[in-house]
């Protein structure tokens, strides 16, 4: 393996290890407990991250899904329709899950994205985005730029982790 795929794979496991830091002796409950004013959770997080993850590995090798188009302006979120409440509910630890479960389903996409980023025979491979107000028309994004997408989403979690779990119980991942 390269030097770039090892520091890229480097890069995610320690995001990786800082995001799953925040839920540790965290129990089930705790991790669906809003700590803040934002929506966020520990174990809520943990579930979009995976989902996140799997969803750009699952990209870098078949492109973009045809898929619900929403028109996230004119969305009631008082009555979101199906496709606006199923993006919402992959943000949230619904009570049948459990914080172990999610915890290793993020294991699983580890795993696979690791591997991917391993056997991937060009980096440099693009494919096209799909449209959304966040995308402009016609852009392409590479499997290392995805990757690095891959690596910020997590980072930036990781952070939002730290704050929920220290406004949870005063846990700090570093400090």
């Amino acid at each position: 393996m390269d030097s770039e795929r090892s520091d890229l794979i480097e890069s995610l496991r320690q995001h990786r290890h800082f995001l799953r830091f925040t839920t540790q002796d965290v129990t089930d409950d705790q991790a669906r407990e809003r700590t803040t004013v934002s929506e966020l959770t520990l174990g809520g997080l943990i579930k979009h991250v995976s989902a996140t993850e799997a969803e750009w590995a699952r990209f870098i090798v078949e492109g973009p899904v045809d898929g619900p188009e929403i028109d996230w302006d004119s969305v009631d979120w008082s009555n979101p329709p199906p496709e606006a409440a199923a993006f919402m509910d992959s943000h949230r630890m619904t009570e049948s899950e459990t914080l172990a479960g999610l915890l290793a389903d993020y294991e699983e996409v580890a795993a696979r994205t690791d591997a991917l980023i391993e056997s991937l025979p060009d980096l440099g491979a693009t494919q096209p985005l799909p449209p959304a107000p966040w995308f402009d028309d016609g852009a392409v994004r590479s499997a290392r730029r995805s990757i690095l997408h891959i690596i910020a989403e997590t980072a930036q979690h990781s952070g939002h982790a730290d704050i929920i779990r220290e406004a949870l119980d005063g846990q700090k991942t570093m400090g």
